[in-house]
């Protein structure tokens, strides 16, 4: 990592949730042509703001109402992520925003991981699901 002239510390990394102009501009040819902005009702938020807000969210791990005041309103930013995800514009978001980074030499296609969590079934989990039983149930 680059180092300052005078201080023996690392240079600070680039915003990496801001999306740059070049991709904000083939991502919005995709908003434009499956999310296009209705003619009526309550106007949408900054969608750039909102898609930044959405990668803020994928890369940091907080909770929606956690967001930075920076990228909207949350609830805003959640429901037009959840919108994206209904229709199927998030997939396609998303393919553009992996060929940027493939085409940068960001995507190490070779090693990839899933992450996943277990968790205590609340209010008795199994106890309270249907079961096929074939027997007389007994307590």
């Amino acid at each position: 990592m680059p180092r300052r002239k005078h201080d023996a510390g690392p240079l600070p990394l680039p915003t990496i949730w801001e999306v740059p102009d070049d991709l904000w501009a083939r991502v919005k040819r995709v908003l434009d042509e499956h999310d296009p902005a209705k003619r009526r009702g309550r106007r949408r938020i900054d969608l750039r703001k909102a898609l930044n807000g959405i990668i803020y969210r994928m890369r940091s791990g907080v909770q929606w109402n956690q967001l930075p005041k920076d990228f909207g309103d949350d609830s805003s930013v959640h429901r037009t992520f959840q919108r994206w995800v209904r229709l199927a514009v998030f997939d396609q978001i998303w393919k553009v925003v992996q060929n940027e980074c493939a085409d940068l030499g960001g995507v190490d296609w070779e090693w990839q991981a899933a992450d996943g969590a277990m968790g205590k079934a609340r209010l008795g989990g199994a106890l309270l699901a249907p079961t096929r039983r074939t027997g007389p149930r007994t307590a």
